[in-house]
């Protein structure tokens, strides 16, 4: 082989070699975590379900690893991903009520039967009316959903107001604290992940959760009852979003890419994936012991009228933000009837 020849095919291999070496370049590694269990529904299913996605239709280009300790407490999230301590989590807007007046909305009493309806519904008003008013300003918005109709689990049986009068209740605050104080609760405000130790020790007397939660919390065991009502007394928000920084130096095609499941994708997936948590949540539930009642008319007229001037609270708060909350809300309430 002529020395000219050899020098042409090292060349082309270099040049093969370097072509490589962008595209490899372009692969993008970014870390995302959860201030629940990495069994909870959340982590196990929404986080690491879409991460999947993410990862199949960016081609392997972005890919995502799960921090083993989160980086700050529950509440701190947002924070923590606006200042890069992570790239992608979560939090509930019933911790950052004062930051997310807003997705306080789909929590109210009379929201969906579903988590599927209640957060598609909610999807299409935040991006319709909401994401303007800037409450996820400093990280990039993938999507927002809720969980399932939260209920009311105690240690005691409960059949009337009275007997939820000076219960000790753990909720995750907003919406849900609200409601439990409506009804003559003492309520207080803890991270889910804390609820176990809550009862075990007799801190708390009962929770509000959905029904997938006390399943996943492992609760079944340090509880009596399951009180449920219709549609559920509240809805946690939850907000699904990136480090701003790390998105705008994504690639255009990847982050496109992205944006194609997100929004109300990313809306469709935790909604109907918690709903089929709660199912089983429900069937688990009726294994372990725990007594399952439907509360009685009497009650959830009681809860009705005791919850009403929350709805009017919010619709206040959310008028000073420059909308029409009154309007918005009863659009919402439309979708809630379209939402499939």
């Amino acid at each position: 082989m002529s020395k000219r020849r050899t020098f042409l095919i090292a060349a082309l291999v270099a040049s093969g070699v370097a072509a490589a070496q962008p595209a490899l370049a372009q692969t993008t590694t970014l870390t995302m975590s959860s201030w629940v269990s990495p069994t909870h529904h959340i982590t196990a299913v929404v986080l690491q379900g879409w991460a999947t996605e993410a990862e199949k239709v960016t081609n392997g280009r972005v890919k995502f690893t799960m921090l083993p300790k989160h980086p700050s407490a529950p509440p701190g999230t947002f924070d923590a991903v606006r200042e890069g301590l992570v790239d992608l989590s979560f939090v509930t807007a019933s911790y950052t009520p004062q930051r997310h007046v807003m997705p306080l909305m789909p929590e109210l009493p009379g929201a969906g039967d579903t988590a599927l309806a209640n957060s598609i519904a909610y999807s299409r008003i935040h991006w319709k009316h909401f994401h303007k008013l800037g409450e996820y300003k400093g990280v990039k918005l993938l999507g927002v959903f809720t969980h399932g109709p939260g209920q009311m689990f105690t240690k005691k049986p409960v059949h009337s107001i009275a007997d939820v009068q000076g219960l000790k209740i753990r909720t995750g605050g907003g919406v849900a604290e609200k409601v439990a104080k409506a009804l003559g609760a003492s309520a207080f405000v803890k991270p889910a992940p804390e609820s176990f130790e809550l009862l075990k020790s007799g801190v708390a007397d009962g929770v509000f959760f959905p029904m997938e939660s006390v399943v996943s919390f492992k609760l079944d065991t340090v509880l009596e009852q399951a009180t449920l009502f219709p549609g559920g007394m509240y809805s946690s928000a939850f907000g699904f979003f990136m480090n701003e920084d790390k998105w705008n130096k994504l690639p255009k095609q990847d982050q496109e890419a992205l944006e194609k499941i997100s929004g109300e994708w990313i809306a469709r997936h935790a909604g109907k994936s918690w709903d089929a948590a709660d199912v089983k949540g429900l069937d688990a539930l009726k294994k372990s012991g725990v007594k399952i009642v439907n509360a009685n008319s009497e009650l959830v007229a009681e809860v009705k009228k005791r919850s009403a001037p929350i709805i009017d609270e919010w619709i206040q708060q959310a008028s000073a933000k420059g909308v029409d909350a009154k309007a918005i809300l009863a659009e919402f309430r439309e979708e809630l009837k379209k939402a499939k």
